[in-house]
Parts: structure tokens; C-alpha cells; sequence
């Protein structure tokens, strides 16, 4: 099989793949953000790594908004239409034209709560969603109509599935409150109606900006495979504890910032052995979260070649 079968396999068929599938996926240089630059970027690190999927990164700046200084101003965000969305989609185009035939392509989606936190770097959201979660509401909605704008686009442009981002459920956000369930997870679940048609979805539930305590929010999500932290409060998983826990493959058992990003060539290998040892059956060994941009190619290398011997 090629990567492709090798990872449709992991959840369409009844037995495991024969080795271990691995995926590590960092920021390239602004140089490579858009056009064939872009596209060469992505598939020379594709290559490089012998990583088993093409994953593309989502690069291109978020739409300019006025300042959103109080709960009403929300509802001014902008409307982005198609054609904003040219330069991210061609890249989509020219990636499954050139490696569709040997590898799924992934196309990197951030969340519409995700989307608004980048809209105004110094809105506090958090804040108005306590104060006013109805006005919130309204820029939620349109940030929402924009990401399905990005998603409908990619897949008329042949994208095999989605890396489906979800921030807004940390325990830093909304303790002891109902706003992550009623305002922040009905955006995810839309966007998640529109990406279900795809082949290859993975849920990721991403602690870049705080860690989680509990993971059960989620567990409704759609998503062939999960890839989050195996950090939750005090506790550290398993990715077997993951696994079992939502019910499909997990993605993950490394942090982006530990061993892959500093550790020498026999610290990679303890620590892929380690995580190799605690995975469930379906596993694709990756990162917790996307690695520093400067991490070297050959770390990466170094542990996919690892989980591929397994």
C-alpha cells in the first residue's frame, strides 16, 4: 500500500496498518506562504520527512476588522468572500495535484473562535463573552459563514479531508460556566456538518494557548482520528487512554516542544520507543501541536523512520 491506503486503512478497514503511520507538521518561512513556493515548501518537507500525509498549513492573514473594543462590536467583523480566500486555495489545488495520487491532503482549519481571537489581537473575547454572549454571538455567526466559505472552497478543490482545530474549552477560559457549550462549540459543530463528507478528518483539540482538565466536551465531535495533549490537569495519558476514551484512533504522543525540537538523534529514539509502547492499535505518532518552526527536518525524520520499523 501507499501512504494514502496506508491511512485510509487505519479507519476503514478491520486491521491495523503493518507499521505505525507519523506526521509532524511546522511553519515554514513567510517566503513560503503562498503560490508555488508555497506548494514546493509543503512537498519538500513532505518528502524530506517521509511523513505519511500531506498537510497543509493555513497561511494567510486573517481579514482586517475594526477595533473591537465592547460586546457589540462583533457584529461589525467582516464578511469574507470567496475569492479572499484565492491564494490558500490555490495552494490547495496545486498540493492534491501533486501528491493526491500517493498521500492523503490535509488542509489545516482553524476554528471560528480560533478565527476571532485573530481578528483583534487585543479584543479580550473571553470578556465579552461573559458580559454580553449574545452580542458575542453575532461576530461568532459571521466568522463562522467565513470558515465554511474557506471549507467549501478547499473541498471543490479536492482536499481528501480537514486538521480541525478547536480552542475556546481550556480550563483557563470559562471555568465553572456554560459559555464554551452554548456560544464556542455550536461553531465547531457547524463547521464540522460541512467537513463530514470528507475521507480524513482529524479532530484537534488544541491547548497551544492553555491545557485542558477535561476532555469529555469533545467527545461528541466528529473526527476519523483525535490528536491533543496527553496533558489533562495533574494527570498524563496514554495514547491508548485517548484512544479509548473517544472511541477511534489518536494522533499524537509527542510535545512539540520537548525532544523533537532540542533533544540529540538517541533521545528521539527513548522517546518514540516509550510512546511506541503505550499506543493503542490505530496510532499515528505525531506532536501534540505544530513544532517551532526551527526545529530540524532530520529530528522529525528521525522519529517517523522509528514509528515506521514499529
Amino acid at each position: 500500500m501507499n501512504k494514502r491506503d496506508t491511512m485510509l486503512s487505519l479507519v476503514q478497514d478491520r486491521t491495523a496498518p503493518d507499521y505505525v503511520p507519523a506526521a509532524f507538521f511546522l511553519h515554514f518561512d513567510s517566503a513560503y506562504h503562498q503560490g508555488q513556493a508555497a506548494i514546493d515548501k509543503h512537498l519538500e518537507f513532505f518528502r524530506a520527512t517521509d511523513m505519511d500525509f500531506v498537510k497543509i498549513q493555513y497561511e494567510l492573514p486573517f481579514p482586517h476588522t475594526t477595533p473591537i473594543h465592547k460586546p457589540g462590536d462583533w457584529a461589525h467583523v467582516p464578511l469574507c468572500s470567496e475569492d479572499y480566500f484565492d491564494e490558500a486555495v490555490h495552494v490547495v489545488e496545486g498540493l492534491v495535484k501533486a501528491a493526491q495520487s500517493e498521500a492523503l491532503v490535509i488542509m489545516t482549519l482553524y476554528s471560528p473562535f480560533m478565527w476571532a481571537t485573530h481578528l483583534d489581537k487585543d479584543a479580550d473575547i473571553a470578556n465579552h463573552l461573559r458580559e454580553d454572549p449574545e452580542a458575542v454571538k453575532k461576530g461568532l455567526t459571521i466568522v463562522t459563514e467565513n470558515v465554511l466559505t474557506l471549507v467549501r472552497a478547499c473541498k471543490r478543490a479536492g482536499v481528501d479531508g480537514f486538521y480541525a482545530s478547536s480552542q475556546g474549552g481550556e480550563a483557563f477560559r470559562f471555568p465553572d460556566s456554560d459559555l464554551f457549550q452554548k456560544y464556542i462549540k455550536p461553531t465547531d459543530l457547524a463547521v464540522w456538518d460541512e467537513i463530514s463528507s470528507c475521507v480524513f478528518n482529524i479532530l484537534h483539540i488544541c491547548d497551544y494557548e492553555g491545557g485542558y482538565t477535561d476532555l469529555t466536551p469533545f467527545l461528541d465531535y466528529p473526527g476519523h482520528v483525535v490528536n491533543s495533549s496527553l496533558k489533562l490537569g495533574e494527570r498524563t495519558l496514554t495514547p491508548k487512554d485517548v484512544s479509548q476514551l473517544f472511541g477511534r484512533p489518536f494522533m499524537g504522543g509527542l510535545e512539540r516542544k520537548g525532544v523533537l525540537a532540542m533533544g540529540d538523534l538517541g533521545a528521539i529514539d527513548q522517546t518514540v520507543a516509550d510512546v511506541l509502547a503505550q499506543r493503542p492499535d490505530r496510532f499515528i505518532l505525531a506532536a501534540d501541536c505544530t513544532v517551532p518552526g526551527d526545529t530540524p527536518w532530520g529530528h522529525l525524520r528521525r522519529a517517523i523512520e522509528a514509528a515506521h520499523r514499529s
